[in-house]
C-alpha cells in the first residue's frame, strides 16, 4: 500500500489511482416507491457488491455494482416474496441487478448562495472580484442498468463524501448516489388500479445508494 493514499485534484482531496471495493460493513443499497399514491415504502437490498477503479484522471474512472435480487427487504415478509416473484424482480430467473458505468461528468464549481450573500450585503466595491462559485464534491455518473434482463441507460447524481487512510491502515473513500427509474421500463408492470384513483405502486422508484469504498490491493487485517 502507497504511504501516499491521497491527492489533490481541482481542491477536492481524492484517492490514488487503483482498484477499490464496496465495504459490506459500510454500505446501504436502497431504494424507495409510492404506496396507493401517498406513502414511501422503503426497502433496501442486503447482499451486493461493488467496485470502483479510479484512474489517473478521475473523469476516467470506472464503477461496475451486482445487487442480490432474491436479499430484498422492505421489513415486511409477505411483500418482499412477492417483490422476489415474477410480478416484479423474477428474482430466481434473473438473480442480480447489474450496474456498468459509461462515464463520468463532473460540473467542476457550482454558484455557493453564502458566498454571494455575503457579498451583496457588504456593498463593499473591494469584493465585487471575489468569486460566488466554489468547487463542489459532486458528479453525475453514467452506465447501464440491468434489471431482469432488460438494460437501460441511467445517470446518477453521485456526491463524494472525501478520502482518507482509516484507522486499520486501509486507503477508503466514500460516497452516495441516487437516481429515479421507471420499473415498467424494465418489464415490473405487476399494479392494481384503486376505486379512489390512481394505482396502489408508482411506476417511479427511487435508488439511494452510499457507503466506503477500500483500495483492494492494500487491505490489511484488523487487530
Amino acid at each position: 500500500m502507497t504511504d501516499l493514499p491521497l491527492r489533490t485534484w481541482n481542491d477536492l482531496v481524492i484517492p490514488a489511482p487503483g482498484a477499490y471495493h464496496l465495504d459490506t460493513e459500510h454500505m446501504r443499497l436502497g431504494f424507495n416507491a409510492t404506496h396507493m399514491m401517498i406513502s414511501a415504502v422503503r426497502g433496501e437490498f442486503r447482499s451486493g457488491r461493488a467496485g470502483v477503479v479510479i484512474g489517473a484522471d478521475p473523469l476516467e474512472s470506472t464503477a461496475t455494482a451486482s445487487l442480490d435480487a432474491a436479499s430484498i427487504d422492505t421489513d415486511n415478509p409477505e411483500r418482499d416474496g412477492h417483490l422476489r416473484s415474477g410480478d416484479f424482480l423474477d428474482a430466481d430467473a434473473h438473480p442480480t441487478i447489474d450496474f456498468r458505468s459509461t462515464g463520468i461528468a463532473w460540473p467542476s464549481v457550482q454558484p455557493d448562495p453564502m458566498l454571494s450573500w455575503a457579498r451583496l450585503r457588504r456593498h463593499d466595491p473591494d469584493r465585487a472580484a471575489l468569486p460566488t462559485v466554489r468547487t463542489v464534491p459532486r458528479f453525475q455518473l453514467f452506465g447501464n442498468l440491468t434489471i431482469r434482463g432488460t438494460t437501460r441507460p441511467v445517470m446518477l447524481d453521485v456526491e463524494y463524501g472525501g478520502a482518507r487512510r482509516d484507522v486499520y491502515g486501509r486507503d477508503i473513500f466514500g460516497f452516495s448516489a441516487s437516481t429515479q427509474i421507471n420499473r415498467e421500463d424494465y418489464g415490473l408492470l405487476w399494479n392494481v388500479v384503486l376505486e379512489a384513483g390512481g394505482v396502489l405502486v408508482a411506476k417511479t422508484v427511487r435508488l439511494e445508494l452510499a457507503g466506503e469504498f477500500i483500495r483492494s490491493d492494500g487491505i490489511t487485517t484488523r487487530g
